[in-house]
């Protein structure tokens, strides 16, 4: 029980180093790189504050260089979910209970492990198992983890003060109780940052968590686990386990006490873990809260007014930053007949400047992408887009699995507005750009807005404010972060909450106090301090 009124440290975003060639972050995240890269580890599943480990392992390996062996993870039977469930289901009688500030102590502890002793770590780690630059890395792995630990702990408190009116006859009280039963975490393998928050978040409010990263991202995974063990994280609050992907979640959608997913991945996954919670909601002890974050098919749309060059730097970065495996990531362009010329010279001029190579070379801004299934998918639209009469790739168009998964950025110019890439999301370095005439403004937008199943962010760029009016109008529902004049990745917490609608998730809005409400689930709770002693009112007379 609280014994103060406490207040905790204001949040601020964690400063991004810049890592400039002699600097000291630069030569300690290089020598921790190396020595990562130079030794093996083992990963177990984690489950009641113990390594598991089954003997069925899987390898991994950089994607810049997937015949180098980083370690291997072990893989879960059937077994191994169900204990996590009852490990967890007995951590919260105590969790549940623990006060507030214990639990904020706790994350906020971890985040200063990040910015201080665990930083070359997490981003060496990122650097290595996700293949990103340094930059990257840092703005993942150590800054946003960081900010999104110490914001919602802020967040939380906020949400504790908020209380209804009561009377000098009665005291109204809203207590905000974590849910009643486990959440399940499932996280992708582009962002260390989603990855730790997803699980985070929720336990922060009370809930206790078993967790599921990608495979392609356990090597950071392993590191986050050791951030958590050493800030205090009790035992069985969060647990960790790989494997088969469709097992683990139909045991854990299978429980009565499931209550909760907090999702980010593919549509087409969070659909269907959609419908099998529709099938079994008649087992379910509480309505699960369904939390998703999914795909998006990211737009910008360049007005004649626009500024070529700011326009040419937001393609470059907001299609190329991590070979486009962002689900932020600029996908598809719409620009203007009158400013495109401009625009491609220095687009084409931008792309032929990129290094490609290991993320070990600080001089790479692009290096490769996460795995051969994505590689061959992304190398066959290129191939595609190569042999339709109505697509023409103006820069790029290679690639090479040889050592690495390395596509080359590659800028497809369609003369068809729905062409396949200008639809599909690609997860990767491919932007698709449609040539409008200069007229064709609000045809353009209507166009933007119509055209696929996802509404994640967008672009906007003019200096003309009668025709961003009108973009912000027509694209109201196009994307749930909408950038005016600016490249649509790049959310930063406590300043721009992530998320999208439409098929691109429940918009929940990570990164604010919206995406922790959805952890709580409130009583209220009266006091009346002299109880009526007749039941009769003054109009019975």
């Amino acid at each position: 029980m609280g014994k103060g009124f406490f207040e905790v440290p204001i949040a601020v975003n964690e400063p991004v180093k810049d890592y400039t060639p002699g600097s000291p972050e630069r030569k300690e995240v290089l020598a921790t790189y190396k020595e990562m890269y130079d030794s093996t580890v083992e990963v177990p599943m984690y489950i009641n504050g113990k390594d598991v480990k089954t003997g069925d392992t899987a390898t991994m390996a950089p994607p810049h260089e997937h015949e180098h062996i980083l370690g291997t993870y072990h893989k879960a039977e059937k077994k191994h979910i169900t204990e996590a469930i009852e490990t967890a289901l007995e951590a919260r009688k105590s969790w549940a209970n623990m006060p507030w500030e214990q639990r904020a102590g706790i994350f906020l502890r971890a985040a200063e492990l990040i910015a201080g002793p665990y930083r070359a770590k997490i981003n060496a780690a990122t650097m290595l198992g996700q293949s990103k630059t340094i930059y990257q890395a840092e703005i993942d792995s150590a800054c946003e983890l960081i900010d999104f630990l110490r914001f919602n702990v802020q967040f939380m408190t906020e949400i504790y003060a908020e209380q209804p009116e009561s009377t000098s006859g009665a005291w109204n009280r809203l207590e905000y109780r974590p849910l009643e039963g486990f959440i399940y975490a499932i996280t992708p393998f582009n962002f260390t940052a989603i990855a730790a928050n997803l699980p985070a978040s929720a336990a922060l409010m009370g809930n206790v968590v078993v967790w599921k990263p990608s495979d392609s991202q356990v090597y950071s995974a392993k590191i986050i686990l050791d951030i958590f063990k050493e800030a205090g994280v009790p035992a069985g609050v969060i647990n960790m386990v790989m494997g088969d992907p469709v097992m683990i979640t139909d045991t854990l959608l299978a429980s009565p006490d499931f209550s909760g997913i907090h999702f980010t991945g593919s549509t087409h996954v969070f659909k269907n873990i959609w419908q099998k919670i529709g099938t079994n909601i008649h087992n379910y002890k509480t309505y699960p809260r369904i939390v998703g974050e999914t795909g998006g098919k990211d737009f910008i749309v360049a007005h004649k007014s626009s500024n070529p060059q700011q326009v040419a730097t937001a393609i470059s970065r907001g299609a190329f930053e991590f070979q486009g495996q962002k689900c932020s990531a600029a996908s598809r362009c719409y620009i203007s007949r009158g400013i495109w010329e401009d625009v491609k010279e220095l687009l084409v001029a931008d792309v032929n400047s990129f290094k490609m190579g290991s993320p070990e070379d600080m001089g790479n801004f692009i290096t490769a992408v996460i795995h051969e299934g994505s590689f061959d998918k992304l190398a066959g639209y290129i191939d595609q887009a190569k042999k339709d009469s109505n697509a023409e790739i103006i820069v790029g168009g290679g690639y090479d699995k040889s050592e690495g998964y390395f596509i080359e950025p590659t800028v497809i110019v369609t003369e068809d507005p729905n062409y396949t890439t200008m639809c599909t999301e690609l997860f990767g370095p491919v932007v698709t750009i449609y040539i409008f005439e200069d007229n064709d403004w609000e045809k353009t937008l209507h166009l933007v807005d119509e055209t696929g199943e996802y509404a994640l962010t967008g672009a906007v760029f003019s200096e003309d404010r009668y025709a961003l009016e009108k973009a912000v109008r027509i694209l109201e529902n196009a994307a749930g972060n909408f950038y005016i004049n600016d490249k649509p990745t790049g959310a930063v917490v406590g300043q721009q909450p992530f998320g999208g609608a439409r098929a691109s998730g429940t918009n929940d809005k990570a990164g604010s106090k919206l995406n922790l409400y959805r952890w709580i689930s409130p009583r209220m709770v009266k006091e009346t301090f002299v109880s009526p002693t007749d039941y009769r009112y003054p109009f019975l007379g």
